[in-house]
């Protein structure tokens, strides 16, 4: 039935008959089932698949590059592919960009990083572990280099041209670590590393969420029924007044998109304590900074920062060849002093181009050596602990907004497909409704 004058209006449902109350009364449960789903749903679209599940459309990559950008934004559409992945894996790469600007900035400068590493143990177990080594190293480079003069040499003579290199080797370590020290801020970027380790690991990011917030999202499904039931009220009023029929879904696009928009606020808003009629409301996360700062931090210590990626970055990252020139540079001083008083004879007696080469493949093939440990695992789980304590001490002192920002980067230009998402569930929400209710029970 359609109302077509507010003298017809039902306003204090005093025409309601048994048939009007069950309509009325399930629309509020209804809009509330669908609040729950919408949020238990829209925390799968957030996280799920960590890769691109779909499938391939031939042109539709071209096709994308004109379409809207909000359009663009939906995971696989600039790749050609219709289907999805999850709105926080797919975008790793770019919560890492600005984890990295807001705060991972603000945790430290490369400089600062490098010293909580303690450059002193590192040098320490650098000598450690290559000292052993150093005598096969030296016989194979002898040996490739110049194997009539290493042959020739007496076996004592050998020995001490090995003795006196394993001698240099703490000073020339320490020069190394302290070499790479004044360097660091040349050589190491966080953002490239970061950035590449997110983009390489989606699933790295969904367990910064997870490890620390699924309490709060857990909640937030359960906000959902709340919201969903309290939004059904005015809307089963609302739809009892006017009686049209198409009424229903349409209200229903408003319940399902203010369902997630307030799940969302809920979690995020407003990120300093706040009272709102009387009652304090702060962002659910924002509540526990310091517990997710511990969590955080022991993530970025124990999978991004660490000492075994600082080292595969210096040496194979994109300035790795500055890092190989320096270190080869300083070494190649401490190989003089180890050669002693025979550097002069051997000088001359096979040429100072031929000294010269095998003085850079030792320093060369030294450079790769000194920075193996750096790869260590046990090590750098050792070490792990002092970049967590900094992380952690400067993500509790972060500013709350800078703290949500780190933390809401990855999906806030997508929250409109979640919004989406909420309005055509509520949309569909309210088409079952009116079938039940208004056709199988009528």
């Amino acid at each position: 039935m359609t109302h077509t004058s507010p003298l017809t209006v039902d306003w204090f449902f005093q025409h309601a008959d048994l048939h009007d109350w069950i309509h009325i009364l399930t629309i509020p449960v209804f809009t509330g089932v669908v609040g729950w789903l919408i949020n238990w749903t829209g925390l799968i679209m957030l996280f799920s698949p960590v890769r691109f599940h779909g499938i391939t459309v031939p042109g539709l990559r071209q096709l994308s590059r004109v379409l809207p950008r909000k359009v663009q934004e939906v995971p696989g559409f600039l790749q050609g592919g219709i289907g999805w992945q999850g709105i926080v894996p797919a975008r790793a790469a770019k919560m890492g960009s600005i984890a990295v600007d807001k705060a991972i900035a603000k945790l430290g400068t490369p400089r600062e990083f490098y010293t909580q590493l303690e450059p002193d143990k590192i040098a320490e177990h650098i000598v450690t572990v290559f000292q052993p080594e150093m005598p096969q190293m030296i016989e194979q480079i002898m040996t490739r280099e110049h194997p009539a003069l290493w042959r020739d040499l007496p076996r004592p003579a050998r020995q001490a041209v090995i003795a006196r290199v394993q001698a240099q080797m703490p000073v020339v370590v320490r020069g190394i670590t302290d070499e790479i020290g004044v360097h660091i801020d040349q050589l190491l970027d966080p953002k490239i590393m970061v950035i590449e380790h997110f983009r390489a690991n989606p699933a790295l990011v969904v367990r910064i969420f997870r490890d620390f917030g699924q309490r709060e999202l857990n909640l937030m499904v359960a906000f959902g029924f709340i919201f969903g039931f309290l939004l059904g009220i005015p809307v089963a009023i609302i739809d009892h007044w006017f009686g049209i029929w198409w009424l229903l879904p349409l209200l229903g696009v408003l319940v399902g998109w203010t369902t997630n928009a307030l799940g969302m606020w809920l979690i995020f808003e407003p990120p300093e304590p706040r009272r709102i009629l009387g009652i304090k409301v702060h962002g659910l996360f924002l509540r526990r900074q310091d517990q997710a700062a511990e969590v955080y931090a022991q993530i970025i210590a124990d999978d991004v920062i660490t000492l075994e990626r600082i080292g595969d970055f210096l040496l194979d990252g994109p300035r790795g060849d500055r890092t190989r020139q320096m270190l080869a540079a300083a070494m190649r001083p401490a190989i003089d002093q180890a050669a002693g008083p025979v550097r002069g004879a051997v000088r001359i007696a096979i040429g100072a181009r031929r000294f010269d080469s095998i003085r850079d493949a030792v320093a060369t093939e030294a450079v790769d050596r000194t920075i193996t440990p750096f790869r260590d695992p046990e090590f750098s789980r050792r070490q792990a602990d002092k970049i967590r304590t900094l992380v952690a001490r400067r993500t509790k002192e972060l500013p709350p907004r800078d703290f949500v920002e780190m933390m809401r980067s990855a999906i806030k230009e997508d929250e409109w497909m979640l919004y989406a998402h909420g309005a055509v569930m509520g949309f569909a929400g309210g088409v079952v409704h009116l079938l039940l209710f208004n056709v199988w029970l009528a």
